[in-house]
């Protein structure tokens, strides 16, 4: 099962003008109105980035872009490395990402960098010289923010930037997988159970796909004491595996998985999955997928035949989650 979630980190080189302060550059303080820089700063072309820029589908382009005016509350945020997400952000290439409110082109893609706080507001609970991950922004005019942070320079909220340590470097980018394996693990306990009241997170037994994400799911599971099994098909992707087994799906036999998180981003798998399941077992989808999920129109057959049962296609594309009670109701849960 090849994931559709990786990572690779790409180094942001600074354009003329655009990159660490320098003598040239303009000397910044709180303007008045509370402000980083402001409109004229801007209109100046003092206050821009090179960033990313997908016009459209399937084209790519390097543009100078103009920065929305930093607020006191703001941080201006130096780029030095970006996650490429070869799910989400390969489905704003291909454009096939289904519709959700704010898409559009032209955009800046990018969710996962780091970078150094190069101004930062009276209000924005950050300092000038901090590493921080960005989760993204939205500064850039008319320019979608999707998710905006493959730019040299980005503005932000100070309560979105993260401080980071400078010994994680690049793999920093890492965080924003991290959390969604996190994620997935506590959600897929207890799916629909606000964190307050929800159980302590139980590992899954089995993980589909060794990319970054699966990667990151089963070291995770080993941290919290589980012994996961991984099912990655290609032989090539096996390699890596610490303190937990690699296999290939055709020559796993076991059939009472209590607990499964599939991070390959593929829809298809999911009759294969559900024939795996113990009666009331869960199995959870936080990867990113084009395709809508197709639940079985039948109990499967861990589940007794009732007719309660009442299968539902999920229309969420980003975080599904399902339960199979033994009972036969299905239910899913995005996030």
């Amino acid at each position: 099962m090849s994931p559709m979630t990786s990572t690779a980190a790409i180094r942001q080189a600074p354009a003329t003008g655009v990159g660490r302060a320098s003598a040239a550059d303009p000397v910044v303080g709180a303007a008045p109105g509370g402000v980083l820089f402001d409109a004229d700063d801007v209109a100046a072309g003092r206050w821009t980035a090179d960033a990313v820029v997908l016009e459209r589908p399937e084209q790519l382009t390097l543009s100078r872009l103009a920065l929305t005016p930093a607020t006191e509350e703001d941080v201006v945020v130096d780029i030095d490395w970006s996650g490429i997400s070869t799910g989400t952000e390969r489905l704003l290439w291909s454009g096939r990402m289904p519709p959700f409110p704010g898409m559009g082109y032209p955009l800046v893609p990018g969710y996962e960098s780091v970078g150094r706080v190069r101004e930062a507001g009276a209000r924005s609970g950050l300092r000038a010289g901090q590493r921080v991950f960005v989760p993204g922004a939205r500064c850039f005019g008319d320019v979608r923010g999707l998710f905006g942070g493959a730019a040299s320079r980005v503005v932000l909220q100070g309560s979105r930037a993260l401080p980071i340590s400078d010994a994680l470097g690049e793999r920093g980018v890492l965080l924003a997988l991290a959390a969604t394996a996190h994620h997935a693990i506590a959600v897929g306990a207890s799916p629909g159970a606000p964190s307050s009241v929800a159980p302590a997170p139980a590992p899954p037994e089995l993980i589909v796909g060794h990319g970054v994400l699966g990667r990151l799911l089963a070291r995770l599971c080993v941290a919290m004491g589980g012994q996961p099994v991984v099912w990655e098909s290609n032989a090539a992707r096996r390699e890596g595996a610490v303190g937990y087994r690699v296999t290939d799906p055709a020559e796993d036999t076991r059939r009472d998985y209590r607990r499964i998180c599939d991070a390959s981003g593929d829809p298809s798998v999911l009759d294969a999955l559900v024939a795996r399941l113990a009666p009331a077992a869960r199995s959870c989808w936080p990867a990113s997928t084009s395709s809508r999920f197709r639940f079985p129109s039948r109990p499967p057959s861990c589940a007794k035949p009732s007719s309660a049962w009442r299968p539902n296609g999920s229309r969420r594309t980003w975080r599904t989650c399902a339960t199979w009670p033994s009972r036969g109701s299905c239910r899913s849960t995005g996030w």
